[in-house]
């Protein structure tokens, strides 16, 4: 699969995320403080709960429902009760459209 068109990068609100299906995939789009752009898995690995209707601090989401935060970077739990990672996926940004593959994860 090639990377699909998600949105365009000015319809990301700084520290929320938008939630977006691609090619199945539920994934959490998050604009940073620092306007940076990350594409993670949006179901919490703890209790089967949309990750883009949590709260983003830093660079971490948060579980609205159990308080579980990830990583936008690596995908890894930062606390409990979660203990899986979520897939982070690569974000390409051509003329102001942000594209995701997601079959295609970030190695870290």
């Amino acid at each position: 699969m090639s990377a699909e068109r998600v949105c365009g990068a000015s319809e990301l609100v700084e520290n929320q995320a938008k939630r977006v299906v691609v090619g199945g995939v539920p994934i959490a789009l998050v604009k940073d403080s620092a306007g940076d752009i990350h594409a993670i898995g949006d179901t919490c690995t703890h209790g089967d709960i949309s990750l883009s209707e949590g709260f983003i601090e830093g660079e971490a989401i948060e579980c609205w429902a159990h308080g579980s935060q990830f990583s936008l970077l690596t995908g890894q739990p930062l606390n409990l009760p979660a203990y899986e990672p979520v897939p982070v996926f690569t974000v390409e940004l051509v003329d102001g459209d942000i594209f995701i593959d997601p079959t295609i994860t970030k190695a870290i």
